[in-house]
Formats: C-alpha cells, sequence, structure tokens
C-alpha cells in the first residue's frame, strides 16, 4: 500500500507527540516518586527531632525537681539549725575575728538583757560587761579551745552572778581561723547549792562543838539562879539587895543567852509538810502588828504567795523574827515602823521571792555579811542570834536570804524559797 506525503507527515507528528507524551509521563512519575521520598526522609527527621526535644524535657523536669528536692533539704536543715540554737537554754554566741557577732541565740540575749533590735555596739558592751569578751578574744589570739571556765560576773542580770563559758575556735576547709563559737550557761544556782551546803556542814559542825560548852554554861547559870533566888531580899541589909538583884537578873539574861543558841545549835529537824507562804507571813505579821501600832507604824503583807514543803512552826519563827528586828531598828531610831513584806512568785524557777523592808536605820553595806554570824549584833541588848537562827532555817528549807537597802533607805531582807512540786 502506497502511502501519501500526507500521511507519512501524519504519522511522523504522532510519533513525535507519542514520543514526548512519554517523556513527558516520565519526568512527572520521577518526580511524584522524588516528592515521596522527601516525605518519607522529612518525616524520619521530625521524629528524631521529636525524640530529642522530648528526651531533653524530661531532663530538664528531673533537674528542676532535684533542685527543688535539693532547696527544701536545706530549708528544712536551716529551719531545724534555727530551731535547735532558739531551743537550746544556754546562751549561743557565734563572733568574728574582730569580735563582731554573728549569731546570739534568744537565751543568750536574755541573760546579756539584750532586746532583739540591739545594736552590734550594744552586744560588744554587753560582752564586756558581763566579762565574755575577755574568754573569747583570747581564744581568738590563741586558737586553743577554753572549756569550762568559771566567770563571776561584776553586774548580775536578772539573778545570773555566775557562768561557766566554754569558747571554741571556727576554722575554714584550708586551716585558718575565722571566729569562735562560745557556748554560756547559768550557774548561779549550782554555786547557790555549793555556797548552801557549805554553810549547812558548817552550821552543824558550830552546833557539834558548842551544844555541849552551852550546856554547861546552862548547868551553872542554874545553879547561880538557884542560889539567888534563896535569898530572902527582905532578910538582906539594905545595901545589898541590888547586888542580889542584879546577879538574878543577868543569870536570867545569860540563860536566856544559852537558851538561844542551845536553839541556834540544835541540829535541824524539819516535820516537813505543805505550807502556804502567806498564811505564815500574815500570822507572823498579826503577832508584831499591835506593837508596831502602838509605836505610830504598821506592818503590811502585800504580793502574790506560793506553797513549800517546810515546817511551819520554824517558817513562822523565821519571819517573826525578821518582823520583830525591823520594829526594834525602826524604834532604836525614833521613827514610826513602816514595816512592808513583799513576795512574788518566780514560775520560770520555781521558786517564791520575799522581801521584809523598813525605814529604819538600815544595814551598813560593810556589815551586810557579818549580820548572819552569831552573836554579832549592833543593838545595845541585842543576842546576835536572831538573824543566824534566821538563816538557819531558811537554808535548811534549801532558801536563801541576802541583805539590801529598801527603797525608803532602811534595810530590805530577801529570802527565796523553793516552791513545793
Amino acid at each position: 500500500m502506497n502511502l501519501t506525503p500526507s500521511a507519512y507527515a501524519l504519522l511522523g507528528l504522532t510519533a513525535i507527540v507519542a514520543f514526548l507524551t512519554a517523556v513527558l509521563t516520565f519526568a512527572v512519575l520521577r518526580f511524584f516518586a522524588a516528592a515521596r521520598d522527601t516525605r518519607r526522609s522529612l518525616s524520619g527527621a521530625g521524629a528524631e527531632t521529636a525524640f530529642l526535644a522530648a528526651a531533653l524535657q524530661e531532663a530538664v523536669t528531673k533537674l528542676k525537681a532535684q533542685e527543688r528536692a535539693a532547696a527544701t533539704r536545706a530549708e528544712a536543715s536551716e529551719r531545724l539549725s534555727d530551731e535547735i540554737i532558739s531551743s537550746l537554754t544556754a546562751g549561743l554566741l557565734v563572733a568574728g575575728l574582730s569580735g563582731e557577732i554573728r549569731i546570739l541565740n534568744p537565751a543568750g540575749r536574755r541573760m546579756m538583757d539584750l532586746g532583739d533590735a540591739a545594736s552590734p555596739e550594744d552586744c560588744r558592751r554587753a560582752l564586756t560587761e558581763l566579762a565574755l569578751s575577755e574568754v573569747i578574744d583570747e581564744c581568738l589570739s590563741t586558737g586553743v579551745p577554753i572549756v569550762r571556765r568559771l566567770v563571776t560576773l561584776p553586774d548580775p542580770r536578772h539573778g545570773v552572778s555566775h557562768m561557766g563559758v566554754t569558747v571554741s575556735p571556727l576554722f575554714d576547709d584550708h586551716g585558718s581561723l575565722h571566729g569562735a563559737i562560745c557556748l554560756f550557761t547559768d550557774l548561779t544556782a549550782v554555786k547557790d547549792l555549793e555556797a548552801q551546803l557549805r554553810l549547812k556542814e558548817s552550821l552543824a559542825k558550830v552546833g557539834e562543838l558548842t551544844a555541849g560548852i552551852a550546856h554547861e554554861f546552862r548547868n551553872g547559870l542554874a545553879t547561880i539562879q538557884g542560889y539567888s533566888k534563896l535569898l530572902d531580899l527582905q532578910a538582906l541589909p539594905e545595901p545589898y539587895r541590888p547586888y542580889v538583884e542584879g546577879i538574878r537578873a543577868e543569870a536570867e539574861s545569860l540563860g536566856q543567852v544559852v537558851t538561844n543558841f542551845l536553839n541556834f545549835a540544835r541540829p535541824a529537824e524539819l516535820t516537813l509538810a505543805r505550807v502556804e507562804l502567806g498564811a505564815v507571813c500574815e500570822r507572823a505579821a498579826e503577832e508584831i502588828r499591835a506593837e508596831a501600832r502602838g509605836l505610830g507604824g504598821d506592818v503590811d503583807v502585800r504580793g502574790e504567795f506560793g506553797a513549800v514543803e517546810g515546817d511551819e512552826v520554824l517558817l513562822r519563827q523565821a519571819f517573826s523574827n525578821l518582823l520583830r528586828n525591823a520594829v526594834e531598828a525602826c524604834a532604836g531610831a525614833a521613827v514610826a515602823p513602816v514595816i512592808v513584806v513583799q513576795s512574788e512568785v518566780d514560775a520560770a524557777q520555781k521558786v517564791s521571792r520575799i522581801a521584809v523592808t523598813d525605814n529604819g536605820p538600815g544595814i551598813p553595806a560593810d556589815l551586810r555579811e557579818r549580820v548572819f554570824r552569831p552573836f554579832f549584833t549592833a543593838k545595845r541588848n541585842g543576842t546576835g542570834l536572831g538573824l543566824s537562827l534566821v538563816q538557819k532555817i531558811i537554808v535548811f528549807h534549801n532558801g536563801r536570804i541576802s541583805v539590801a537597802t529598801a527603797p525608803q533607805g532602811g534595810a530590805s531582807l530577801h529570802i527565796t524559797l523553793p516552791l513545793a512540786g
């Protein structure tokens, strides 16, 4: 079959179109395959990135949790340290190399009579006044610990007169000294107890030594007094009667002195029971009130009284002696006696503090240490055993008695007795 030229041209054109279509189809297929591969690769990279991001987020979360836990532990540790420091009954002080105070707990502030807002100058001045700065400076200069040193305060604060002080140097990791830590405790009660025990032993020895001598004196005085009473004054010549009367009077006076001394020297035998100090003081005041009012004065009992374990008879005798001494002192100075028995209960120390004050001449400072000694008296007709017997009674009740000056210028005797349990 013969084809015309037009047929050949159409056939060629068809072949060209078919070829171009095949090429275009192949290109499109290659393009879609490449796109699919690209999508697949992009999808894998996104999963990897998401995994890494999740891992990083988990690590950050764990680190934050560990940081919070560490902060909580640090806060709890700091709070526990603060609670320990605040709860210590002993004073705690941390000082720097220059003596500046870094830490001072509440117990230390109370002993040093410092408030929470006290300035560094006030703290340093208090340390100097209480003789603590010398001990701290000694430790800082030598670097050697000072263990249980007894410090007597020149100016007692809140009843604190003796302190036990321990100072240790503070070193850093490199062994360099950068401060000192000081612990100080109130030893006043311990020192008072030691003084009471020594006084009890001394009183017991004095009693044992002199009781026999007093009995011998008493027997001799009884003989003198007996013979003097056998003498009939009316049968004696008039010039001799005053001599016999003088013998009788002096024998009776000496007999009373010996009786008082035997009472003082006799070993204390307490009949313990619960005793209300208010009732004891009121009864002692009632015994002397009529005499005080007769001199134009009065006896007043004030304040809060506690109860003690003691011997009511002996305690009443002690307070009666104190009140009688006060009345006699005022009468000797020719002033109307104004006597006050003032009491307060110290619940923290578990003691009752009683002060017996008067408006008499008072007791000079140089005699205050001697007024409790047997036979020491400033009165013309005194025996010198009244206050000695009072001290013995108070001491054997585990109490203390001291002498001071009353606000109105007279004497003030301060008694401290432990409260009943």
